[in-house]
């Protein structure tokens, strides 16, 4: 740390919250140094851990006073550095503010705050006969706070939607500590929708401290089935032959080879390891219909080269196959000591384009990449195996993942599906959108956040910088 913070903040933050809810010790902000995306760090001066919305606007006020940056964070399981503190300052932690606030089976909806883990919801509900939709692959760890930051996604984002189209309201917390309430249970709030502006800005606008959430009834069935495929092509041909033909699986989620060798040595499920590529497909709804929408979808396979199909028989084994998809980051161990994954859209018809060019790319910069992704979208995550000590490989890595989004756009996608910007890809930021459309975001920004304190260089791209080259120059200094 270049300067430590004044004690008089320190002694105010402690006075708000307790001694031991202020950390400053060079051993304990180290773990705070990062997100998921690993590959930029940068220590925050002090960490806070509130356990309430007083609590967060009062350490907004005490910030504001000393003229210091300040960030929420949640799990920190972020993958394009959507919590890294670039100027430092203080980072606001609120995974103590974990609790399930209400369930109302009623109306349909729970509120929850925001260190809510995303799956204890998904627990909460598991006998009420509804579920929270929006499913992230990392549900177990990262943080319903999160999920609205960067809208996430999902598997089940093909048929349900991504976050913003189930939450209700928020409450939050501005720039300047008011605490506000936007939105709340009932449907179709009037106005100006701000939960819609609040939700995937990235902590920029405001810090969520409570959430509205949609839950929605149970399908009456599910049919779930994995097909395996001699080639990527022809995996990525049956997707547009089944979403062609008007069905709309919950997920559609493909693995290729790569991760198919470490998910099985993981975890034996019984994945042929010389299959090209696998379709997880899950159909849901009512009954009446979901087994004639499983033999279509078993044709179209078999009709683009699947070898095989297999069917989810029972509960069990629908769990299993689940869990082979969701727990497959976690089996990335096993081939790299570091991953870099990203997040470009692409529509689904580029699919076999831009999976040709993720090979191509990484045969040039000498890397390995894997893909475990949502192809009934068109949202990719190749992930990039490298040795992070290695600034060699760094290098590469940075460059290739470069190149794979500006393949994205090329093919008419996006850079970003459910990831967010974060530090990663504000220099995508000037590419996506014209010089005017940045310039009503950034008003739109301003007028929550009018000095910048809050998530400063963060989505944005800043005058004279972009990118992870951005820094905050005299932040630091102003501790």
């Amino acid at each position: 740390m270049d300067v430590a913070p004044p004690a008089q903040l320190v002694a105010r933050l402690r006075n708000v919250l307790g001694p031991d809810r202020v950390l400053t010790a060079r051993s304990d902000l180290m773990a705070y140094e990062c997100d998921g995306f690993t590959i930029e760090k940068n220590s925050p001066d002090v960490v806070v851990f509130p356990s309430s919305s007083e609590h967060v606007s009062d350490i907004v006020r005490v910030c504001n006073e000393f003229d210091v940056p300040f960030i929420p964070r949640g799990a920190g399981t972020s993958l394009a550095g959507g919590c890294l503190p670039v100027g430092g300052g203080v980072m606001i932690v609120l995974t103590r503010m974990k609790e399930i606030l209400e369930i109302n089976l009623r109306d349909r909806y729970a509120v929850v705050q925001p260190g809510v883990v995303n799956v204890w919801l998904t627990q909460a509900l598991k006998e009420t006969g509804y579920h929270y939709a929006p499913d992230p692959s990392s549900q177990g760890a990262c943080t319903i706070g999160g999920n609205v930051a960067t809208n996430s996604g999902g598997p089940h984002t093909l048929k349900y939607g991504v976050t913003v189209n189930h939450v209700l309201g928020l409450e939050a917390v501005l720039a300047d500590g008011q605490i506000v309430r936007l939105g709340g249970p009932a449907e179709d709030a009037p106005g100006l929708d701000l939960v819609g502006a609040i939700v995937g800005s990235e902590g920029t606008l405001a810090i969520v401290t409570r959430v509205w959430v949609r839950i929605t009834r149970n399908p009456q069935g599910y049919r779930t089935m994995l097909g395996i495929f001699e080639s990527v092509e022809d995996a990525t041909n049956a997707i547009s032959e089944i979403i062609g033909a008007g069905i709309v699986p919950a997920a559609l989620e493909m693995m290729d080879q790569g991760i198919l060798v470490a998910v099985e040595e993981a975890f034996g499920f019984g994945f042929p390891l010389d299959a090209q590529a696998v379709l997880l497909i899950e159909v849901d709804g009512l009954e009446a219909g979901l087994d004639q929408q499983r033999d279509e979808i078993d044709r179209f396979c078999k009709q683009c080269g699947a070898r095989e199909v297999r069917r989810a028989e029972t509960v069990k084994e629908r769990q299993q196959l689940w869990k082979a998809r969701k727990q497959a980051f976690g089996a990335i161990g096993r081939l790299s000591s570091s991953y870099c994954t990203q997040d470009g859209v692409v529509p689904r018809t580029k699919l076999p384009q831009i999976l040709a060019s993720i090979t191509e790319i990484s045969q040039r910069y000498d890397l390995k990449v894997v893909n475990v992704f949502h192809a009934g979208d068109g949202n990719l995550h190749p992930i990039l195996l490298f040795d992070e000590r290695d600034q060699q490989q760094v290098a590469r890595v940075l460059k290739a993942s470069g190149e794979i989004l500006e393949e994205c756009l090329a093919c008419g996608g996006s850079v970003t599906g459910e990831h967010g910007i974060g530090v990663e890809k504000i220099r995508f930021m000037e590419r996506m959108f014209s010089a005017d459309d940045l310039a009503v975001m950034r008003r739109l920004r301003d007028s929550f956040n009018p000095h910048n304190r809050l998530s400063p260089d963060k989505m944005l791209p800043t005058a004279g910088a972009c990118g992870m080259e951005q820094t905050h120059p005299g932040r630091r200094a102003a501790l």
